[in-house]
Formats: C-alpha cells, sequence, structure tokens
C-alpha cells in the first residue's frame, strides 16, 4: 500500500492469517448461571431481607419499651413541685392539734403518692452523713462540716430527689460539709 492510499482513508487489509488464531484463544466463554446458582443468590438475598426485618423488630420493640419508661416525664416533672408543697404542708399541718386535719391530708398525700409510685416514679433516697456523688446528687453549697465525719459527706438534704424508672428525672439537691 502506498502514502496515497493512506491519505485517502481507505482501510488497510490484513492479508495474515495467523492475526486471527489467538483471538479465539483469548475469548473467554462466558457461562451463565446455573440454577443452583440462582437459587443460592435468591435464598441469601431473602435471608438477609429476613434478619434486616428481625433487627427492625428488635430495635422498634426496645423503642416503645424505652419509650413506655419515659412517656410520664414531662407530666411527673410537672407534679414534683406539687408534691413538694404537698410535704411542706403536711409538716405545718403536724405542728398544728387538729389530728382530723392531719390525718385527711395524710390520706390525700398517700393516694397521691402510691398513685405516682404506680406510674413508675420513686425517691431517690438520700440521707445526712452520705457521701456525696455528682452522678447522682446536686450540690447547692458546702459549709463548713460540724464533725470531722461529714466532711466530703452530705450535711443536710434541701429537695428530694426522684427518679422515673432507672433514669433520674430531678436529681437530690444537697448540701456538703467542707
Amino acid at each position: 500500500m502506498s502514502k496515497e492510499d493512506i491519505k485517502q482513508g481507505e482501510p488497510e487489509e490484513i492479508q495474515d492469517e495467523n492475526f486471527t488464531d489467538g483471538l479465539d484463544d483469548k475469548v473467554e466463554q462466558v457461562d451463565e448461571p446455573t440454577p443452583e446458582d440462582l437459587l443460592n443468590k435468591e435464598k441469601d438475598k431473602y435471608l438477609r431481607l429476613f434478619a434486616e426485618f428481625e433487627n427492625y423488630k428488635k430495635r422498634t420493640s426496645r423503642e416503645r419499651v424505652e419509650l413506655f419508661k419515659t412517656a410520664n416525664q414531662e407530666l411527673m416533672s410537672v407534679l414534683l413541685p406539687i408534691l413538694d408543697d404537698f410535704d411542706r404542708g403536711l409538716s405545718e399541718i403536724k405542728k398544728v392539734k387538729d389530728k382530723n386535719l392531719l390525718k385527711g391530708m395524710e390520706l390525700i398525700h398517700n393516694k397521691l403518692k402510691n398513685s405516682l409510685e404506680q406510674k413508675g416514679l420513686s425517691l431517690v433516697k438520700v440521707k445526712k452523713g452520705d457521701t456525696f456523688d455528682s452522678e447522682i446528687h446536686e450540690a447547692i453549697t458546702q459549709i463548713p462540716a460540724p464533725s470531722a465525719k461529714l466532711k466530703g459527706k452530705i450535711v443536710d438534704v434541701i429537695e428530694q430527689g426522684y427518679a422515673l424508672g432507672d433514669k433520674i428525672i430531678r436529681f437530690p439537691k444537697v448540701i456538703i460539709g467542707q
């Protein structure tokens, strides 16, 4: 072939017989998937989908239980100051000589407390002399300890703390001896 033929853009024909012989060896046969392969693939997809669904069911079940545990938290938080006022009122009524008034108020107080306890509210138990723990107590102030035994310990409880289930919704407010 001459340079003129190449310039005109005519394709050059290859007459070499050995040129195509190597191509047949290099072309791989693509196997179609067997029915067993298709079945295994579908089975794997099914198992993965089933596992995802089971995980979803477990997760939503846990979330639902957690929601039920803390669903009343906002309402309980609103009722806690009322419960505190009730406790202070009862302590003042005890100073009065009228036993019937005290008995009636104690009945109402106990009924309210029992109703809240049935819904999961519990008192965080704190007393004078307990060791201060910043995880469950809120320190209001520090005062000089009345005795050496009360250094770093709770001297007085200002406000009771409450928990709803396992979660503390109001930390007890305490005074610490230094």
